[in-house]
C-alpha cells in the first residue's frame, strides 16, 4: 500500500481487518483498557462503542476527562515519549477497539499519507478542544460546562435537529465531567427540561436552544 497505491488507501477498511500489530479487541462495559501508570506501548482506535478516559488524584478523587467515540483514537501520548499512561481508559459501552503497536503507528505515519493526515487532524482537533475544556473550567460555571458538555455529545450544529440524541450516560459520569456532584448535575438536568432545553423521549434529546445557557452570561 505504498507509493501509488496509497490513493487508494483505506483507513477503516485496514483498521477494521486487524492484522500484524493491530489486533482487534472486544470489550465489555466497565471493562478497563489501561489503567493510569500502566505502560504506554500502543495508541488505539475505537471502531464501535464509547471509551471514557479518567484520571485519578493522590486524594482518591476522579476526573472524567473525556467520553471517546467510533473513529476516535487515544493513548497516542506514547508517540511523544510517553512512558507511563496518565489516564484510565474505561469502555463506557460495549464494543471494540484496534490496538496499534507504537511501532506501527510509526511505520503507518511515515508510509501513509491518507493515515497521515487524518491521524494529524485527529491530534490537532483534539488539542483544541482540550484547550476549549480548560477554559471553560477556569472561567464557566457548572451549569455552563454541563450544558456545553451536553451540546458536545449531542454533536449540536453538526447533525440534524432530529438527530440530536446523547448516547446513554450516567449522571454520576456527567458530573465526572463537569467537575461538581451528581446532586448539581440532576438539578440542572431537572431545570434544562423545564426550561425545554432537553427532553426524555427514548433516550435524552438535546435542542439546539441549550446554547442560550452557554451564550448568557
Amino acid at each position: 500500500m505504498r507509493g501509488k497505491n496509497s490513493s487508494r488507501f483505506d483507513l477503516k477498511a485496514f483498521l477494521a481487518i486487524g492484522g500484524n500489530g493491530r489486533p482487534i479487541m472486544e470489550f465489555r462495559k466497565q471493562q478497563k483498557v489501561f489503567a493510569q501508570g500502566d505502560p504506554a506501548d500502543a495508541v488505539f482506535y475505537i471502531l464501535k462503542g464509547k471509551i471514557k478516559l479518567t484520571v485519578l488524584s493522590r486524594q482518591g478523587k476522579e476526573a472524567v476527562i473525556a467520553l471517546l467515540e467510533k473513529g476516535n483514537f487515544f493513548g497516542e501520548g506514547c508517540l511523544a515519549g510517553q512512558r507511563l499512561r496518565m489516564a484510565t481508559a474505561t469502555a463506557a459501552t460495549d464494543g471494540s477497539i484496534v490496538r496499534l503497536e507504537k511501532m506501527a503507528v510509526i511505520d503507518l505515519l511515515r508510509e501513509e499519507p491518507t493515515f497521515s493526515e487524518l491521524f494529524m487532524s485527529y491530534v490537532l482537533s483534539r488539542n483544541v478542544r482540550i484547550e476549549a475544556d480548560l477554559v471553560d473550567q477556569l472561567f464557566n460555571s457548572s451549569e455552563k460546562r454541563l450544558a456545553r458538555i451536553l451540546l458536545l455529545l449531542a454533536h449540536v450544529g453538526k447533525e440534524p435537529e432530529a438527530e440530536i440524541v446523547v448516547p446513554t450516560i450516567s449522571q454520576e459520569t456527567l458530573a465526572g465531567m463537569v467537575g461538581t456532584t451528581r446532586a448539581r448535575v440532576s438539578v440542572f438536568m431537572n431545570k434544562f427540561r423545564k426550561l425545554g432545553f432537553i427532553e426524555y423521549n427514548g433516550g435524552l434529546r438535546v435542542h439546539s436552544s441549550l446554547l442560550n445557557v452557554v451564550l448568557h452570561d
